[in-house]
């Protein structure tokens, strides 16, 4: 089965190709736009521009990506009147009444290639920024009008979630393709830490979830990113605000920290968290001091690194206890961070339990995820859709 993945929840443009054959999953192509660079200039995603860059962006990527898994072929002279009928461009072009220049777009390259063999196509329709998602959606139902393809509205958190079972076939090569989905050990704790979302789930079977805890305020990704830029580190923070801690911690390995912090909802008997708190702590430390020198910033790092690491581990031990869960999962943005791999390796070591992250690579918002989700779901024999919507809120 060869399945088209569709990610545009935020601020990543991505689209990949994946073959699949029972549990076995290859990846044969897969590309991939980062507006960073663009939403660096004003310290966070601007929703609309995210809009406007993935319709800028879907076609050409879509069409890299067909190249890349050589399903990309020229149409022989006169097939367009067969494919390519009024009545199908009229109904792509009432999909994508708002996005004129995608229609356009989507159209040149329907006019020039063969219809590709895809069996079925996953996109993001939630969460994430409404208006983001709006596109990947509407695109995703116009290829499918387009070339009679079934599609699957897709959970991003789920992707995030199926995605960190994965094993690569060849552990020992440089860059891999093909991965083994492994099964999971239910019941499962899985914690999901990115920019938008900070939550533990309860997996209790396949594709069954329950939300246990979530984050009362900010996500954990997006205290980074506020903390940081109370330090003068530019956005993204979460890079920045790891690259100091860890600097600090391997040339002060037994320092007591200058600047301690609160750890956040630690006692709080319950699975919720809040890091909006420890935001302001920083604020307030930093405004105390009187020069914040490069030193000053690694030390306050280092602390709220630890602080907030501190809570989830807490929080998702209690977790594990109290549902006698045989695995824990971390998925998200966040998970690539060096220290809470590091600590919930620990973690893991000492409860005797199994721990399940994503590659580093595919930890961030990405359409491998998306298509994953898509194929466990197919299985599981969910059907197609054609009237779904985008959901910004949507949950588990």
């Amino acid at each position: 089965m060869i399945i088209l993945g569709i990610e545009t929840s935020c601020d990543e443009t991505a689209v990949c190709l994946i073959e699949t054959n029972d549990k076995s999953v290859k990846i044969i192509g897969n590309q991939l736009y980062s507006q960073i660079a663009l939403h660096t200039q004003y310290g966070g995603v601007f929703p609309m521009m995210a809009k406007r860059e993935h319709a800028k962006n879907l076609v050409p990527l879509l069409q890299k990506c067909l190249e890349e898994s050589k399903f990309f072929k020229l149409k022989v002279e006169n097939q367009k009147l067969k494919v390519l009928t009024e009545e199908k461009i009229e109904m792509v072009k009432q999909i994508l009444s708002r996005e004129n220049d995608l229609f356009d777009d989507l159209m040149k390259l329907a006019e020039k290639i063969e219809k590709p063999q895809i069996d079925a196509i996953a996109v993001t329709n939630g969460p994430g920024l409404e208006p983001a998602l709006w596109v990947g959606v509407c695109f995703a139902k116009a290829l499918s009008k387009l070339w009679d393809i079934p599609v699957f509205p897709t959970n991003h958190m789920e992707g995030h979630i199926l995605v960190s079972e994965l094993k690569p076939k060849n552990e020992n090569a440089e860059k891999t393709t093909e991965y083994t989905i492994n099964q999971t050990d239910y019941p499962a704790i899985a914690l999901l830490i990115s920019g938008g979302h900070t939550q533990l789930v309860l997996v209790e079977n396949s594709l069954e979830y329950k939300i246990i805890g979530s984050t009362r305020d900010d996500a954990i990704g997006e205290a980074y990113d506020k903390v940081a830029r109370i330090l003068g580190l530019p956005y993204p923070g979460g890079p920045q605000i790891s690259k100091l801690a860890e600097k600090e911690r391997q040339e002060f390995p037994n320092k007591i920290p200058p600047f301690p912090l609160p750890r956040p909802m630690i006692h709080s008997h319950n699975f919720d968290f809040s890091f909006s708190g420890i935001k302001t702590a920083v604020l307030y430390t930093t405004q105390k001091i009187e020069k914040i020198t490069d030193s000053v910033k690694q030390e306050i790092a280092k602390e709220f690194e630890d602080a907030v690491v501190e809570v989830i581990i807490k929080k998702t031990s209690e977790a594990v206890e109290k549902y006698n869960a045989k695995e824990i999962i971390i998925g998200g943005g966040v998970s690539a961070n060096k220290k809470i791999r590091k600590d919930f390796e620990e973690l893991a070591n000492n409860i005797g339990i199994k721990l399940s992250v994503p590659e580093i690579s595919a930890s961030t918002d990405n359409a491998f995820m998306i298509a994953l989700a898509g194929y466990v779901n197919i299985l599981s024999g969910k059907k197609p859709k054609t009237d779904f919507k985008a959901s910004g809120n949507l949950s588990l």
